[in-house]
């Protein structure tokens, strides 16, 4: 069912550059656009045509021409239906290789990457920044190390169906440690212009005593074991990170986030709400 044999134009055409004479061709002319389910039903139906003889010393290239996989032809009679249907296909493999191995839209419904990233930005993700992935494997080809500070996308190690979003802050064999909303890296004060601490919950929690509560403000130390990375949100007063549910495995990562494309406030309605100065903003 997979393989099919057809002789369309193009096949004449590709046996005419390979010198077979314009008796041949004429003769396989009247099997043009049939299909033939399998080689041994085509060969049959070649060798009752009058010049079969000289037709079959060409056989290797007779078939190889005719050969096709996954053909419509047997499914959808209808020529345009036929036609409409194979460019939905190819549509759909192109735009699944580029997701896979290219770039793939990501939609944020949530605050946690503040002011990076706000509520109803779409961004597109390279999903070849960190290697590229070998198709059915966990191989990845042209490795490249993930680097402090880079956005990266992850499936949500107590939810894998769900991607997350966060920057990535400790990287393997660090000791971090978050003194007071600052993060230190093997003992040294880590330089963040991307964290964003919440004025109005700044303040609460500074009244409430609550500066240096654990984990949110205070965690730590730790030591990030090998493989792994200390992911955090940039908005740190609201954002479930690796201050609460562990570490990311990096064999997860599987994107880096690089611009928005798109963005408008899910709370509002079709008439406004749109950002549209955000839009093509690279993310940083």
């Amino acid at each position: 069912m997979f393989v099919t044999y057809k002789l369309s134009e193009k096949s004449l055409n590709k046996l005419q550059k390979k010198g077979v004479s314009e008796t041949v061709l004429n003769d396989l002319a009247e099997l043009k656009d049939r299909v033939y389910s399998s080689k041994e039903s085509f060969l049959n139906r070649v060798k009752k045509l009058p010049q079969a003889q000289e037709i079959m010393k060409n056989q290797d290239d007779l078939l190889k021409t005719a050969k096709g996989f996954f053909r419509l032809d047997r499914l959808i009679p209808n020529r345009t239906i036929r036609e409409w249907t194979e460019a939905l296909i190819f549509a759909v493999v192109v735009a699944t290789i580029v997701r896979t191995y290219l770039f793939a839209p990501f939609q944020i419904p949530s605050g946690s990457m503040l002011p990076t990233i706000q509520i109803g930005d779409h961004i597109f993700a390279s999903m070849y920044s960190y290697g590229s992935p070998v198709p059915f494997t966990e191989i990845k080809l042209f490795k490249k190390p993930i680097e402090r500070g880079d956005i990266i996308i992850f499936p949500y190690p107590r939810d894998p169906s769900i991607d997350y979003i966060k920057r990535a802050v400790g990287l393997p064999g660090e000791t971090l440690e978050i003194q007071n909303d600052q993060v230190f890296i093997n003992g040294e004060k880590l330089d963040e212009p991307y964290a964003y601490f919440e004025p109005k919950e700044q303040i609460s929690r500074q009244a409430q005593g609550l500066t240096d509560a654990a984990p949110v403000s205070r965690f730590g130390p730790i030591v990030i074991p090998e493989g792994k990375l200390f992911a955090m949100g940039d908005n740190r007063y609201n954002s479930a990170d690796s201050r609460y549910w562990g570490f990311v495995d990096i064999k997860t990562v599987v994107g880096k986030g690089q611009i928005i494309y798109w963005s408008h406030d899910p709370g509002e309605n079709f008439f406004g709400g749109y950002q549209l100065g955000r839009v093509f903003d690279l993310l940083k």
